[in-house]
């Protein structure tokens, strides 16, 4: 496995110049994440004996960066798990035809836009049949724009409750005993595309969309007739399963660095699963310049949401509805609790951040912080203080 040192130094090649401002800002954070450049924390072991200092760099908090996140994205799936209902939940994903990644690409924010109001409105569409449920499911919604080789392949993943409410508020159960399947695959298929597809006809018959060297006449024959894909996966086994989905895949990146397995002065190399393979794990290697342009593929347009929550789940009054609902199926609300990072990190992990690295007894004490852009003066006396203790240099980055 390359070091974290070489995966940075990678986001730093000279191509990066040559993208967009927005995306040379996100390859900077990256390669600038857990380093000296983004501040630090300085901390003093308690134990007069030792005296050790710790720095603690910060990390960039950027959400596309490959090796952070993990805190932002426990603490996300708390509280989404306040929501959740004593109910059957499925995992339903919604894909477009590669013939369209030209148009999308080129208006990412707006076709990313009518991608997630499709499968919404499919959902949302079944759900009120009576044939099926006769009200309205909780959808969350998550936009991925991956394929396991970098390639750019939008789709969104949806987790849809089986139980819903009606116009009233009132809790509706899932019809099927069995609770198998949620709404039969071949109609979603159907009805999606012609959502899909009638909306983006109107956009492009307003010229709201750069179609500049597109053919749009036949990519929109070649589409129209083909089967659009929309998997619907078995349903989740409890609330754990689907708990542990949100945290896999809610703030999940293209690539996270663990996959990175080799890098040479012109090439890198990772792993991937290849799914026409029986799901074997593969190691793919392509130049640098490759391998850049495929990760700034997935930089997302800036602001843009990419978790998305409609249904009884939508954000207008969604506190209030949920509410109600827990009072109809009698259940208490837990209160969410504000846990200090120290603590998380020795429940989930059984890592003690703040236990003295060197004598292993003593305790980590805060001396100082510094801020990305914070006064000369009082990096240097603060420095001073370090220096005066011998063989105390910070290492370049943290080893946790």
């Amino acid at each position: 496995m390359c070091s974290i040192g070489d995966i940075q130094h990678l986001f730093s090649h000279p191509i990066v110049s040559t993208f967009n401002t927005y995306s040379q800002k996100v390859f900077r954070d990256i390669a600038s994440c857990h380093t000296e450049a983004k501040g630090k924390h300085v901390y003093k072991c308690d134990n007069a004996s030792c005296g050790h200092i710790h720095y603690q760099y910060h990390s960039c908090g950027n959400r596309h960066c490959i090796f952070c996140g993990s805190n932002k994205r426990d603490d996300w799936v708390e509280k989404l798990t306040a929501d959740l209902l004593p109910t059957s939940y499925y995992h339903v994903v919604f894909t477009v035809p590669h013939e369209l990644n030209g148009l999308m690409m080129g208006n990412r924010k707006v076709l990313f836009t009518l991608l997630f109001d499709s499968a919404k409105d499919t959902l949302l569409t079944f759900s009120k049949d009576k044939k099926y449920l006769g009200g309205t499911v909780g959808v969350t919604g998550v936009l991925h724009t991956w394929g396991q080789e970098l390639n750019f392949h939008p789709h969104i993943h949806c987790i849809v409750s089986g139980g819903g409410i009606d116009e009233a508020g009132k809790w509706i159960e899932p019809k099927r005993k069995e609770e198998t399947f949620l709404f039969p695959v071949q109609a979603m298929k159907i009805v999606y595309r012609a959502i899909f597809l009638k909306r983006l006809r109107k956009m492009i018959k307003l010229t709201k969309l750069k179609t500049d060297g597109i053919d749009i006449p036949e990519i929109l024959k070649q589409v129209s007739v083909k089967t659009w894909n929309v998997y619907a996966k078995a349903p989740f086994k409890d609330v754990n399963a689907v708990v542990e989905y949100l945290g896999r895949y809610t703030h999940k990146v293209a690539l996270s660095h663990h996959r990175i397995k080799a890098i040479t002065d012109t090439h890198v190399s990772f792993n991937y699963k290849d799914y026409q393979d029986n799901h074997k794990q593969k190691v793919l290697t392509i130049t640098k310049e490759e391998f850049l342009r495929r990760m700034e593929q997935h930089v997302l347009p800036k602001r843009y949401v990419k978790i998305r929550h409609y249904g009884y789940l939508q954000n207008h009054g969604k506190k209030k509805k949920i509410e109600a609902i827990k009072e109809q199926l009698q259940i208490k609300s837990k209160p969410i609790i504000k846990i200090p990072i120290e603590l998380k990190m020795l429940e989930r992990y059984q890592i003690d951040i703040l236990k003295c690295r060197k004598c292993n007894t003593g305790k980590y004490q805060l001396m100082e912080v510094f801020k990305t852009g914070r006064c000369t003066e009082a990096i240097v006396e603060v420095s001073a203080i370090i220096k005066s203790i011998p063989n105390k240099a910070p290492p370049n980055r943290l080893q946790l």
